[in-house]
């Protein structure tokens, strides 16, 4: 069992306000210095942005280095919860959100948006519901008192499905919506910012709990590695941030409702999610420690992963890329607000 933090840390429980910082950054560089995006939007390689790439690895690096596929051996422990978290995050998650997309951008707010923007948005959408969250997951966990090693396996399952569910499913919701699919950036999206970063991160901990100091356990040094680096893994989210609102900042500046329009559509998907992963626990009696998680994981994303891809696959001044980033400002608090509900309902569950 891995020890989580004592609770959610000062930068994750501001990073909602954080965010909007950077996104005020990015949209007075955007304007102020047009060039200098233009530049980095050219240091482009196979369609993958050299300068993102970086601070996407930077990123999600960490996050893999907790990802212990030892924890396997725990699977058949709770399979209420996993089986709840699978049917949520892969047959359920990627359609509704493509569904609300299709609803908001070419129905409700047909008249607001142009066709062609419309399409971005729902791409972004579409990539956000595809990429379950691997990071938070911990944090969240945490607030409600999870089961540690639950939290564990269905992290380690869920990225072995991601490697290789997310290029299909998102595939087939693009192609649903009349979105060309470029097949050869979305795998090598998905080899550049799952597969690697997973192979670095199991290598690490491999050598970490293998050559851990005498008197402390692997899982410590683990653990103090990941804090030693987790500033560099936030530095890599708000510059991205940062960069994403600066390549967009004109377009938002003439659109100051934007934001607001694409934040609709996820925090319905939060909500809505939360509902159906959370009953589903509920009406299976599972206990309050896995059935929190469980509903927790289903509704947060990998906004990372979508940030990663939409740009790859869209552009850097995409709005499918903006879509992505706003996904950030919008899960925090979304989150919290779901953690304190589920701590408040405890007593409907088994055992509590």
């Amino acid at each position: 069992m891995t020890d989580h933090p004592a609770g959610i840390g000062f930068f994750e429980k501001w990073l909602s306000l954080w965010v909007a910082l950077c996104i005020s950054v990015g949209l007075i560089l955007g304007n102020l210095a047009p060039g200098l995006f233009e530049m980095l939007a050219g240091w482009e390689v196979a369609s993958v942005n050299l300068v993102v790439a970086i601070l996407i690895w930077a990123m999600v690096y960490p996050m893999m280095v907790n990802v212990d596929f030892a924890s396997l051996k725990h699977i058949g422990d709770r399979p209420k919860g996993l089986v709840v978290t699978i049917i949520v995050n892969w047959l359920i998650k990627p359609f509704t959100m493509a569904g609300l997309g299709v609803l908001f951008f070419e129905v409700l707010f047909a008249d607001l948006i142009a066709p062609a923007d419309a399409q971005q948005y729902i791409a972004g959408l579409i990539l956000l519901g595809a990429a379950p969250c691997t990071a938070m997951v911990f944090v969240w966990s945490q607030l409600t008192r999870g089961d540690a090693t639950y939290t564990l396996v269905q992290v380690s399952v869920n990225d072995i499905i991601m490697v290789f569910a997310f290029a299909p499913i998102v595939a087939l919701l693009l192609g649903v919506t009349d979105i060309a699919v470029p097949w050869e950036t979305l795998l090598l999206s998905v080899v550049l910012y799952v597969v690697i970063p997973l192979a670095a991160g199991w290598l690490t901990r491999r050598q970490l709990v293998s050559h851990a100091e005498k008197g402390i356990s692997g899982e410590k040094a683990v653990e103090r590695f990941t804090a030693a680096i987790k500033p560099v893994s936030i530095i890599g989210l708000l510059t991205t941030v940062v960069l994403l609102f600066g390549f967009q900042g004109k377009i938002i500046i003439e659109q100051p409702f934007l934001i607001g329009l694409i934040a609709i559509p996820l925090i319905i998907q939060s909500y809505g999610i939360f509902v159906i992963a959370y009953g589903a626990a509920w009406a299976w009696k599972i206990p309050f420690n896995v059935a929190a998680p469980c509903a927790l994981i289903g509704t947060s994303n990998f906004f990372e992963l979508a940030v990663a891809v939409a740009i790859s696959l869209f552009g850097l001044e995409s709005g499918a890329a903006l879509t992505t980033v706003v996904g950030v400002l919008v899960e925090v608090p979304v989150m919290l607000s779901l953690v304190a509900f589920a701590n408040r309902t405890k007593y409907l569950f088994a055992g509590n």
